[in-house]
Parts: structure tokens; C-alpha cells; sequence
């Protein structure tokens, strides 16, 4: 009971991170890379793509999910953890545990980069599911020049479903 509590808060405060002024997609109001906003009832989690696997039709996302806190919750989490409140760039990321989630990911859903030579202000730029899968592979079909190969993604969930992901600027 107590686990499943835990889970539901993470993922109440990864929601609410996502919020935050400094993440580039927010399950708030702004519609992700697709134009399409996403439904109340689908979660919007931060963390890491480690792999993605061909199964069918489709890939298998293996995900590490973090929280992703800003303001008043980043201060005082980084506080706890370093002994001072300073949280450069107002965003403070908690990684624990670093258990493996797997989701589906169909060649449907919108995936957004970040590029140096992308649209929009921090270099958007809209890719393919299966080229997205390549870049995970640690190929680059098109020689993609990404700005933070490292940086982590906010996906769009439906049930076990993801239907976009869209890369986080991290200064």
C-alpha cells in the first residue's frame, strides 16, 4: 500500500513539474510537438530513454523516469540532498532508483529533438519514431547534430502507450 502511494505522489509531482516554466512541453495547456494537447487523464513523465526495440509494428521504450522540480520543491529537495538550497537555472532533477519502465511506442507518435540547427527557439526539430530508435542505438541516419544528446524527455502516456516525446532543454 505504501509503495503504491509513493508511485502515485512521484507521479503527482512529475506532473506538476512538468508544469514549470522551464520545461519546454508542459501536460498543462501546451499541446506537445504533434499540435495535439494531451488528455487529462494521460500522465506526462520526465526521465530517460535507455533503449527502444523493434517489436512488429511498433518499439518498446525502456524508461527511466525522474522528477523533475523547479522553485520552492527544488530548493528544498536539493537542500536535502547537498546541504544547500542553490539550484542553478531553477530546475533541480531527483533520479532514484533508476527502475526500468516499458512502455510501447507506435510509428505514430510525435518526437521532438533538440538540434543546432532545429526550428523555434531552443531548436526543435520533429523526427521519426524509427529514427529516434536509431539515435537511441547511438546511430544518426541523418547526421542529426543534437544540441543535448544526453537530455532527458517528457512522454505523453496513454494506458501503456506512449504518444509523444519531446526532448528537455537542460542549460
Amino acid at each position: 500500500m505504501r509503495t503504491s502511494l509513493v508511485i502515485l505522489v512521484a507521479l503527482a509531482v512529475v506532473g506538476a513539474a512538468g508544469c514549470g516554466s522551464t520545461s519546454k512541453h508542459s501536460a498543462k495547456s501546451k499541446p506537445s510537438s504533434s499540435g495535439k494537447a494531451p488528455k487529462a487523464h494521460e500522465p506526462v513523465m520526465y526521465g530517460h530513454v535507455i533503449a527502444m526495440t523493434r517489436t512488429g509494428k511498433q518499439y518498446e521504450l525502456r524508461f527511466d523516469p525522474a522528477l523533475w522540480l523547479t522553485g520552492v520543491s527544488a530548493q528544498r529537495a536539493a537542500k536535502e540532498d547537498t546541504g544547500s538550497s542553490d539550484v542553478p537555472n531553477d530546475y533541480y532533477v531527483i533520479e532514484e532508483g533508476h527502475r526500468l519502465i516499458t512502455f510501447l511506442v507506435p510509428a505514430s507518435a510525435s518526437v521532438t529533438v533538440l538540434t543546432n540547427h532545429g526550428e523555434g527557439p531552443l531548436g526543435e526539430t520533429p523526427i521519426t519514431v524509427d529514427e529516434f530508435a536509431a539515435i537511441v542505438q547511438g546511430k544518426n541516419p541523418k547526421h542529426r547534430q543534437l544540441m543535448e544528446p544526453k537530455a532527458g524527455f517528457w512522454i505523453h502516456v496513454s494506458g501503456d502507450t506512449v504518444r509523444s516525446l519531446d526532448q528537455q532543454y537542460q542549460p
